[in-house]
Order: structure tokens, then sequence, then C-alpha cells
């Protein structure tokens, strides 16, 4: 499989450390609040990579994290957990949110069976451990309001800070930041732990006899835990081309200060962003949208599954409302596809067969080639518009059926899983069929009206009609 390595700066060939096994690590949410779409779209694509690669016979440890300790997630919790206190509002808070996050990634048709999900709270002594180490080589220093890792002692080690970004010494500064996340170009040390503050959670840390109760920094929790789950290094990272700095230079950072390796991962593999409007998504330019938003409207989440992959992870996406309109209505072409294998016939038609023996390697080949999702979509829909013309016969239903399972497991789409109509619906079908012959179209047409009044639509071709079910 070939995929875009931030690291290398073009297309490769993935080579896995151990063949036939492929470790991933995807960067998650930071639990306070709904998760927007553009996060969404983010874990869409690394949903996909998975798919893929265990399409291709790989067995695939997929890790994702919950941040359930920063700025944010305190912030919040002491907000609506005033009167708790704060170990039990955060736990609250981000309980609550990681409870959401999961139900969104259910309906964007994300795989939640293949994840194994972990708290950065579940690792806090791994964290500390990793931060004595880092003192004791030198790397990192206390101050008055925590600890720091030294970019300045990292490079002068020998080791290269901005991996994946253009980080020099022009843009390379010897201050400190202590939040968690920053916009700034410009890098800075960063906070690895920061000493309690009043009504914030901590946790215990003595370390060379002085006392650093309190809390981790946002990225020593992402090194830890990846390397406590797949040492180093491992196959790849995923995330948005909004993690890249600081957080996934940070992380790669601390991970290979204490390394011989120079390498976190072989592998990063960073979506584009999710435009809307043509900007990127924010609260004060009130286009944050989250999936209750596309659901409220009466949208299938899948259609924005659709919307995402119809866009290649390299490039922008652009969401509008006549985007996903679009995409919902190739999500129901698709849909009126599936549906076809409750209707196949035991005939030949004039207009031929369609071959679709082929048609879930070439799904592969184009996935395996960078992951090209637009491609793959153009394709299903000319199969779905000749197989719609040509009909369904009994002895491609076996082909079939396996398509449409290898749709799934490639792309999400449960289509699998389209249900047949009943028996009376069916017997209406007939009877207008029955109708028309007779040329009794008035007939014909309440019937029609009748079964779309139950979401039924019909389609008249030379040969027979096709039911599909509408919006």
């Amino acid at each position: 499989m070939n995929l875009y390595n931030t690291l290398t700066k073009k297309v490769e060939e993935l080579v896995l450390l151990k063949p036939g096994q492929a470790s991933i690590y995807t960067c998650g949410p930071t639990v306070y609040n709904h998760v927007h779409i553009g996060n969404l779209a983010s874990f869409i694509y690394a949903d996909t990579l998975r798919r893929v690669l265990n399409q291709t016979g790989t067995q695939v440890t997929h890790v994702m994290n919950f941040t359930d300790v920063d700025d944010k997630t305190i912030k919040a919790s002491a907000e609506h957990y005033s009167e708790d206190d704060p170990i039990t509002a955060l736990n609250k808070l981000t309980s609550l949110y990681e409870q959401v996050f999961l139900e969104d990634m259910a309906k964007v048709g994300n795989d939640l069976s293949a994840y194994k999900f972990i708290k950065a709270t579940d690792y806090i002594e791994e964290m500390k451990s990793m931060i004595s180490e880092l003192i004791k080589a030198g790397f990192a220093y206390i101050a008055e309001d925590g600890i720091y890792f030294s970019i300045k002692a990292y490079q002068q080690k020998g080791k290269v800070y901005g991996q994946l970004s253009n980080i020099t010494s022009s843009n390379t500064s010897e201050a400190r930041i202590n939040n968690d996340e920053y916009d700034k170009e410009s890098a800075h040390d960063f906070a690895l732990w920061k000493r309690r503050r009043d009504n914030e959670p901590s946790w215990e840390f003595l370390i060379d006899g002085e006392n650093m109760t309190g809390r981790p920094g946002w990225h020593i929790e992402c090194s830890t835990m990846s390397k406590c789950l797949f040492g180093q290094p491992f196959d790849i990272h995923t995330g948005g081309v909004d993690l890249i700095f600081p957080h996934h230079e940070n992380e790669i950072a601390q991970s290979t200060a204490l390394s011989k390796s120079n390498k976190l991962a072989n592998t990063f593999f960073h979506s584009e962003h999710l435009l809307v409007d043509n900007q990127k998504m924010s609260k004060s330019l009130g286009n944050f949208l989250t999936i209750n938003d596309i659901t409220n409207r009466g949208y299938d989440p899948l259609a924005f599954r659709l919307l995402i992959l119809q866009s290649h992870y390299s490039s922008q996406a652009h969401f509008s409302w006549e985007n996903l309109e679009a995409a919902e209505n190739r999500l129901y072409d698709l849909r009126a596809m599936a549906v076809l294998k409750w209707q196949a016939e035991n005939v030949t038609y004039d207009a031929g067969t369609f071959a679709i023996e082929d048609v879930s390697s070439q799904l592969i080949e184009l996935l395996k080639d960078n992951l090209r999702t637009p491609d793959v979509l153009a394709l299903l829909s000319n199969v779905s518009t000749q197989l719609q013309t040509v009909l369904l016969e009994t002895d491609m239903l076996s082909h079939f059926n396996i398509l449409l399972d290898v749709i799934d497991k490639l792309l999400g789409l449960n289509l699998s899983h389209e249900a047949d109509i009943t028996k009376e619906q069916k017997s209406l079908i007939s009877a207008r069929d029955k109708a028309r012959r007779a040329s009794k179209w008035h007939e014909a047409d309440e019937i029609r009206a009748k079964l779309e009044e139950q979401k039924i639509g019909l389609k008249d071709t030379n040969n027979r009609t096709i039911w599909f079910r509408l919006k």
C-alpha cells in the first residue's frame, strides 16, 4: 500500500515493522464538549485507512486516546460541576463527553469494535516516569510553575526538532509556554508537567526531593501512551494537519530524546482541513458544526461520511449544505443499488449482463494507491448506474453480495444490511405492473402514489419495474 508520509514529504510504500501486522495510533478527542465535524473528518480518514489494511490481510491494532486532562477539560469541568472536588468534576465531565464522542463516531460509520480506546488519566504514573527520565538525561528542567522540555538541550544532543514542519533556529525561542495548545509559528520550551494550581485536579509527584504535585501537559500524554502500547517506533501515527505543530513535533521530541532511534512512528498520516464557507471552523466565526447539527436538519450522518470521502485526505474538503445534499443523494443512489439484491431474476436480459466479479479488487487497488477515495466513489456511482439499467440476474447475486460486503468493510456505508420491502408492497408493485399492461394509467399512478407515501420509489426500465427507498 502507498501513502503520503508527512515525515518524508512523499508518497511511498508502507513498510510495516512486522509483515502482516500494523500498529496505528490516532490522536483522539479532548473530551470537554462535542467534537466538531472537522475532527470527525480526520477520524473517518483514519478509520478508512485501517479498513483498507484489514482488507489487504493485515492485522491492525488501532489505538485512540481520550485527552481527559488538559486546560480545556479542567476549565469546563470547573464550570459545569463547581460543587464537586476537582478530580470528581473532571471525571464527570470527561466521562459524559467520552460517551457523546463514541455515539458520534458510530453515527458516521466508524467501527468502534476495531479500536482500543484509552484515557490519559490511566497513564499518569507512566507519564511521571517518562518525565523523570527526561530530567535525568538533561532534556527537561524544573521551573517554578512546572517541568519543561528543553528544545535547546534536545538540539545540542544532535536531535532534529522539526521533522514534520519547517522549524529552524530563527523560529525557535528559548522562552517557555505553559499553554497546552498554541498556534504561534515560533517553537518554545513546552510544559511536560504543570505544578498544581488552586481548584485544579492534581496528582502527587515528588522528584529530586521537590514536591511537584500537579498534572501532565498535553503532549507528554500521547508520547507515553503510544510507547506503553506499541514501543518505539510504531507503524502509523494519524491526525489532522492541525496537529503537526506543535503536538506531533513535541511528541517526536519527547519520545526520541530517550531513544537511539530518531523516529516516533515510521509513517505520519495527516488529513487536511475541512472548510466551511472556505474557512476553518471556529466558534468565533459561527461556523462550528457538530454531527447533531447535521442530523437535526434531517440528514443521514452517513451522508457526511460520503461528503468527506469524496475528497482525498490530502486535499481540503469543503462543507456546505448543498454539498451535503449532493452526498446524501449519492448515498441513496448506492442504497438503490444495494436493494437490487432483493430483486434479482432468473432471466437473461437483452441488454446483456454487467460483470461485477472484479469490482471488489478494483476498489481495493484504488484504495491501496494512496487511499484514492474520490476515484472509488466515482467507480461505485458508475457501477450503480449500470446495474440499475442492466438489472441483476440470479447468477450474479453471489458476486453482488460479496461486493456489498467489501464496500461496507472498506467504506463503512452499511449497504449489505439494506432490508427487503414487505409482501404487501410487492403485491402493490405487481398490481401496478398489471394495470400498466392493461393501459390503466390512472390506477397505476394511484398505486405509485400510495407506495411513495410509504417511502418506496419506482423506476420503470425496458424490462421491468424496480423499487428503491426514498428519502
